[in-house]
């Protein structure tokens, strides 16, 4: 392990553009990016003739269920998974055990992840119908955002109380984050499911009982409320193509309202996958038909959505094993996103920099990360090196989240993860993770107060 390296002939993908150039690496940041560096003494050399370059990914959205499920997922599997593919900072939802609703629970969290994350790390702050005040009083440098589960969540996440909700949106010092769904629909649609299938229901009823017009219905209501407030909003996990005109398109700089979607939500639809992959691609919000990924891509591509992201949430095998009312919804989908994404751009529907812009650029321009997302000197040295024309075949035996399995799993992709650096170490080598690397949590360019507001 050193700070040392330098990156020799690499295609740099940043900012929009593509170059060939070298890449030098030292004490953790980025040092000078320029051709025909000079090989210093001390130095590691690559030679990336042919790979891509790439700034780490962002992940904005995921489960580690750290504390209190870990019997699933926990931060040191998770972030060695981030690690093989390519991500090199997440940002953890509060809906663990106990979950993240003040500040003492939060810092909790953070502790947990200095001592076993090997790559770097944020946690957001939750929201439920009575921590208003512990909202009210975060620090904003302390989370990239509080996360509200509007109409679907589990234990004390469901913000359901109008007034509360309302002021929830009025007095938020950071950005909100939502999951939208409208909990009441929902429940009717399974109650009729009940009435067709018995205990039987087949999982490719999930996108009709977790159904569009419930994300519709949320995904309204908090928008109205961000606009009412004037909050700074970011809408997850986009799932259908109904929702798209909610969202304006063009360059995230200067939106108030931003959406996020997910890998999944760009690879897989329809029936024949339900048919096919069954409860492994049974998640919240459902993954909608062909048309409406093929929508969402497009969507991506033109920048109406702003983040594309994993919502990487890992159950165990036995539990995915039971019936449809019984199998929780959730994908491990870190160590393959990026490749995944990547199949988007080896297919002609999204450029390489419009995927670079959506999982490097735009989370740190979205939560204000400090020198993190960019190809840049004096940034942070998070780096993804890729082989475009190296094919790679899912195995289950690969796959290092504890949960032990991929929804990717038998699946060929275009491209490999050749090396991941996190602050300029190399963690991912393309076949081992250095399990001795930490990572450093991520700090928030944001004034003391106000930031949502601002």
């Amino acid at each position: 392990m050193t700070d040392a390296w330098l990156i020799k002939n690499a295609e740099l993908i940043n900012e929009g553009r593509r170059f060939t150039a070298d890449l030098r690496v030292r004490d953790g940041k980025i040092a000078t990016i320029a051709q025909h560096l000079a090989t210093e003494r001390d130095e590691q050399v690559i030679d990336a003739t042919g790979l891509w370059l790439l700034p780490g990914m962002i992940d904005d959205q995921v489960h580690f269920r750290e504390p209190g499920l870990t019997q699933k997922a926990d931060l040191a599997h998770e972030s060695r998974a981030c690690a093989a593919g390519g991500i090199t900072s997440f940002m953890e939802m509060p809906n663990t055990k106990p979950p993240a609703l003040d500040r003492d629970s939060l810092e909790y969290k953070y502790e947990l992840a200095a001592k076993s994350s090997v790559v770097n790390y944020a946690f957001y702050m939750g929201a439920s119908n009575d921590n208003l005040d512990a909202i009210r009083a975060l620090d904003p440098k302390a989370a990239p955002g509080v996360k509200v589960f509007m109409g679907a969540s589990t234990g004390n996440m469901l913000v359901d109380n109008p007034e509360t909700l309302d002021g929830i949106f009025r007095d938020t010092p950071v950005p909100i984050i939502t999951h939208c769904e409208d909990t009441p629909m929902i429940d009717e649609n399974l109650a009729r499911a009940h009435e067709k299938y018995g205990d039987d229901i087949p999982m490719w009823e999930h996108p009709h009982i977790r159904s569009r017009e419930a994300c519709i219905k949320s995904t309204r209501l908090a928008i109205s409320l961000a606009k009412k407030h004037n909050t700074r909003l970011h809408v997850l996990h986009i799932s259908t193509a109904d929702e798209l005109a909610l969202f304006e398109p063009g360059p995230i700089e200067g939106k108030r309202i931003t959406a996020e979607t997910c890998v999944h939500f760009l690879h897989f639809g329809g029936k024949a996958d339900y048919d096919a992959k069954g409860s492994f691609i049974k998640c919240n919000p459902a993954i909608k038909d062909e048309a409406d990924r093929d929508a969402i891509t497009k969507a991506l591509a033109e920048g109406r959505l702003d983040v594309l992201a994993t919502d990487h949430a890992p159950h165990l095998l036995e539990e995915k094993a039971q019936k449809y009312d019984k199998a929780p919804s959730g994908l491990p989908l870190v160590q393959f996103a990026l490749q995944a994404a990547l199949e988007r751009v080896h297919e002609g529907k999204l450029t390489l920099e419009r995927v670079v812009e959506a999982v490097c650029h735009a989370p740190a321009k979205l939560f204000d990360v400090e020198n993190r997302g960019y190809l840049r000197e004096g940034y942070a040295a998070d780096l993804v090196l890729v082989d475009p024309k190296k094919k790679h075949t899912v195995t289950r035996e690969e796959v290092l989240s504890k949960c032990g399995w991929s929804p990717f799993e038998g699946e060929t992709f275009s491209s490999s993860i050749v090396s991941t650096f996190v602050n300029g170490h190399r963690v991912f080598d393309g076949k081992t993770v250095d399990g001795d690397v930490r990572g450093q949590r991520l700090t928030f360019d944001r004034p003391a107060s106000g930031a949502a507001k601002a």
